[in-house]
C-alpha cells in the first residue's frame, strides 16, 4: 500500500474528563437503549454490560461481582448472571478457579494470538462482503469514517474506539458469515478494555489508518485491494498500541 493510499491521522489524549467519563463508563446505569422494550431484560443487560467491556469501561484484570454489577445497572442479580455467563463464553470475561470473575489481563501471548486472529479472519469477512455492498452502503461507510476523523480530532477516545468498531462492522457485517463474525466479536470483545487503556496511556500520537484505502477498494470493486486495505489497517493500529504498552512494560 503506498503513502498516497494512507490518510495521515492525529489522535489527542482525552482531556481528563473525558477519560474520567471513559474510567466511570462501567458504573452507571443501563444505557437508554436498554430502554427498548422490545427487548428482553435479560438481553438488553447482555447488551449493556458487552458494550462496556468493547469500549473498554472495565481495565484489563479488573474483577467485577455480580452483586455491583446489578446495583450499577439497576436490575435484579438474574439477567446479570445470565449475561455474565454469556461473556464468559465469548472470552469476554474470565472465571477463576475461585469462582471470582475478572475482566482478561492482556498478556504478550494473548495479544500476539489476537493480531493473528484478526489479520487471518477479517480481511476474508470484508472480501465476502463487497458483492453485498452497493452505493448507499458505501456512503454509510464513508459517514462513520468520518465519525472516526472527528473524534480522533477533538481527542475523543470513546468516540473513536466507538466509530472505528462502527466502521469494520458496516463492512463485516455484510458477509452474512454467522461463525466468522462470532469470533471476530469475540475477539474484539478481547481486546476492546486493552485498547480503551492503551489510548488512555499514549497521550498525543500520530497514527495512520488504511480506511480510506479500503473504501476506495470498495468503490473500485476490488477485493484483493480490500482484503490487503483491512489487514493493513489492523497491523498499523495493532502494532501500535502493543509497542506503546506492551513492550514499554517488559
Amino acid at each position: 500500500m503506498t503513502t498516497s493510499s494512507m490518510s495521515q491521522r492525529h489522535i489527542t489524549a482525552a482531556p481528563k474528563k473525558t477519560l474520567a467519563r471513559a474510567s466511570a463508563a462501567g458504573h452507571g446505569r443501563l444505557p437508554a437503549a436498554l430502554g427498548n422494550t422490545s427487548v428482553t431484560t435479560h438481553e438488553n443487560v447482555y447488551r449493556g454490560l458487552r458494550d462496556r467491556i468493547l469500549f473498554g469501561g472495565f481495565l484489563p484484570g479488573s474483577a467485577v461481582t455480580l452483586r455491583g454489577l446489578a446495583e450499577d445497572m439497576g436490575v435484579s442479580p438474574m439477567p446479570i448472571r445470565e449475561a455474565v455467563r454469556r461473556l464468559i463464553a465469548e472470552r469476554a470475561l474470565k472465571m477463576q478457579d475461585n469462582r471470582r470473575v475478572l475482566v482478561p489481563p492482556m498478556t504478550t501471548e494473548t495479544f500476539e494470538q489476537i493480531v493473528f486472529s484478526r489479520k487471518t479472519l477479517e480481511p476474508e469477512l470484508a472480501a465476502r462482503a463487497m458483492d453485498r455492498i452497493g452505493r448507499a452502503e458505501i456512503r454509510q461507510i464513508t459517514a462513520l469514517d468520518q465519525a472516526v476523523d472527528r473524534a480522533m480530532a477533538a481527542g475523543d477516545v470513546d468516540g473513536y474506539m466507538q466509530s472505528n468498531y462502527r466502521f469494520h462492522f458496516a463492512i463485516y457485517e455484510r458477509a452474512c458469515a454467522d461463525t466468522l463474525m462470532a469470533l471476530v466479536e469475540s475477539i474484539w470483545l478481547q481486546f476492546g478494555p486493552f485498547m480503551r487503556m492503551a489510548y488512555g496511556c499514549i497521550g498525543t500520537s500520530t497514527l495512520e489508518d488504511h480506511h480510506q484505502a479500503a473504501i476506495a477498494a470498495l468503490e473500485r470493486r476490488d477485493r484483493k485491494g480490500l482484503k490487503a486495505a483491512i489487514a493493513a489497517d489492523i497491523s498499523q493500529g495493532m502494532n501500535f498500541i502493543g509497542e506503546a504498552v506492551l513492550k514499554r512494560s517488559t
